[in-house]
Parts: structure tokens; C-alpha cells; sequence
């Protein structure tokens, strides 16, 4: 038995929200969270461009949260901190300016994750989850604003790890003209689509022996079950951590008709991803008949919780 170590700090500049985890490795060996938040911050206006570019205001907004994420930071004196881009400062045309703009506000450089990074560290940051911890075989998906991180596990070992531009918000901007207004059928259908379609040509194996299991994580399984909590008058955190499809399903047809303001009026709906949650729910909907999986299990252990584990080890 060790002394629990230093703190250290992430900040995740996500293409739909911004994020820290402050965290240490506790006396049993295990990480535990000593703070995290999340700022909604879309800095991704414009990613499914031919040549997408960040807008003045995204860069400005992002760079606010950051400052203000550092703020949460500095009281737990962190002995590491960083700061990590993903899919919309990796693909814009602009991002090293963004970076640069960082960097001389803040003192601290943004690493770009690649793809694969982003998966393998979400893949290490699930492994940390002790409620998954009986898992063996099991599918991984990370759903962000940007792009899908899909990944297989063979005895809690990665085998398959890809990132794919599938994001709720490259995908809103891409088939949903309107997105303020009811869901248009045939931008759901193309949405349904181009998703599984992608899946079946992007060479990711579902080849897993059954019974596998499928991991969700993302601003897309919480909103599912903040929303709920909401209905039962529970947080999140009680709400049962394993999603039905059936239950997506239903949401989804809960929410097709209803206009973005009538979206934002639903307890517990996050009001900056009221936009995007149709374009999530029908990707989740088309992993899950790809992957043949009537479940997911929800874990917040994802990507900050990898790069924590990287600073620790």
C-alpha cells in the first residue's frame, strides 16, 4: 500500500464540449477523480466543410473555457497538466492558429491526438472503470462531435482500434438542413445510412464471440440518462448505467417531431446539444444493428480518464 501520488490535470478541447479531470492515483493503485466539469463549447462550426476552418467565435469561446478550466485546475496544484485537441482542431485548416492563440494566453501547448491515439486512449481509460471491470470480450464506441472512436477488446486486450467521421455534429451539418426544425424522415434515413455504410467499408471487424458486450461513452449516453433522471426525479448517477437500444429507439421517436425549442423545454436536455441529438441517437441506433448489440454499457471512464492514466503512469 503507496501514499495516494500528486494530482494531475486534463483538459480535452472536444469538437462539441470542453472538459477537465483532475485526478490521482489512490493508495489502492486504483485512479480516482478529485474534480472534473465540462463546459458546452462548440468550437466545431463548419467541421464537415471540404475545408473546414474554426470560426473567430468558436476559437474565442474555446479559448475561455480553457482559461477557465485551468482555473479549476490550479488549487489542486497539479504535478502534470495537458491539454489535448481532437477531431475539430485536428482537421481544421486554421488549427495551429488556435494552438498558437493558446499557447500565448495560456503558457500551455496543445497535443493533437491522431485518430488512433484518441481511440487507444479512450480504450485505456475504460479499463480504469471498475464497474466494467468483468468484462472480457467487449466493443468500445466514443461518440463526440467530430467523429466515432470504435474499438474491440479481446480479454481486456485492444485488438481493433479506428476512428471514423461520423460525429453528431459533422453529421447534423451534413444531412440535416434545418436542424431547429422536427426531423425530416428522408435526413434520418440518409443519417442511418451513410452511418452504417461507413461501418461495413471502413474494414472495423464485429467479429467478437458471443455473448460480447458494448461500451458507450459520450455526451450522447448521458444526455440519454440525465434525461431519465429527469423523468424519475433522480440524478444521472442512480440512473441504471446499462441503455436498452429500445429505449433510444424510443427517444428518438419522442424528440423527431418536436421543433429545437421544444427540444431545449425537455427536463434534462443539455441546451447546446439539443441541435445534434437526433444525428447522435441515429448513430448510436446504427452501431447497435451493425454490432448486433440490443445494450450498452454507459461509462464517463473515457478519454480524460486515459490521459490521466498516461500522466500517472
Amino acid at each position: 500500500m503507496h501514499a495516494p501520488s500528486a494530482p494531475v490535470a486534463v483538459i480535452d478541447i472536444g469538437s462539441n464540449s470542453i472538459k477537465t479531470l483532475i485526478a490521482r492515483r489512490a493508495a489502492g493503485g486504483t485512479i480516482e477523480a478529485l474534480a472534473h466539469r465540462t463546459l458546452d463549447c462548440r468550437i466545431s462550426a463548419g467541421i464537415s466543410a471540404a475545408s473546414p476552418r474554426l470560426a473567430e467565435e468558436g476559437m474565442s469561446q474555446g479559448l475561455a473555457a480553457i482559461r477557465e478550466l485551468l482555473d479549476v485546475a490550479s488549487p489542486f496544484a497539479p504535478a502534470r497538466l495537458a491539454l489535448v485537441a481532437t477531431s475539430a482542431v485536428r482537421d481544421a485548416e486554421n488549427g495551429g492558429e488556435f494552438r498558437a492563440r493558446v499557447l500565448a494566453a495560456t503558457g500551455h501547448s496543445i497535443r493533437i491526438l491522431s485518430g488512433e491515439d484518441e481511440a487507444t486512449l479512450i480504450g485505456l481509460g475504460l479499463t480504469s472503470d471498475p464497474a466494467l471491470a468483468h468484462l472480457r470480450d467487449f466493443y468500445v464506441f466514443d461518440l463526440g462531435g467530430g467523429s466515432l472512436e470504435c474499438l474491440a477488446f479481446r480479454e481486456r486486450r485492444i485488438t481493433q482500434a479506428l476512428s471514423l467521421p461520423l460525429g453528431c455534429v459533422r453529421l447534423t451539418e451534413k444531412f440535416i438542413a434545418a436542424p431547429a426544425a422536427p426531423l425530416d424522415p428522408d435526413a434520418a434515413l440518409g443519417i442511418a445510412l451513410h452511418v452504417r455504410q461507413s461501418l461495413k467499408n471502413s474494414g472495423f471487424r464485429f467479429d467478437l464471440p458471443p455473448p460480447a458486450a458494448g461500451v458507450f461513452t459520450g455526451g450522447t449516453m448521458s444526455t440519454l440518462r440525465a434525461l431519465k433522471g429527469a423523468l424519475h426525479g433522480v440524478p444521472l448517477a442512480e440512473t441504471p448505467a446499462i441503455v436498452p437500444v429500445t429505449q433510444i429507439s424510443f427517444v428518438l421517436d419522442e424528440i423527431a417531431p418536436l421543433d429545437l425549442v421544444a427540444r431545449r423545454s425537455i427536463p434534462g436536455m443539455p441546451q447546446a446539444r439539443a441541435d445534434v441529438f437526433p444525428a447522435a441517437l441515429l448513430t448510436v441506433l446504427a452501431v447497435a444493428e451493425t454490432a448486433s448489440l440490443d445494450r450498452f454499457h454507459h461509462s464517463l471512464h473515457n478519454l480524460r480518464w486515459g490521459l490521466a492514466a498516461e500522466l500517472l503512469a
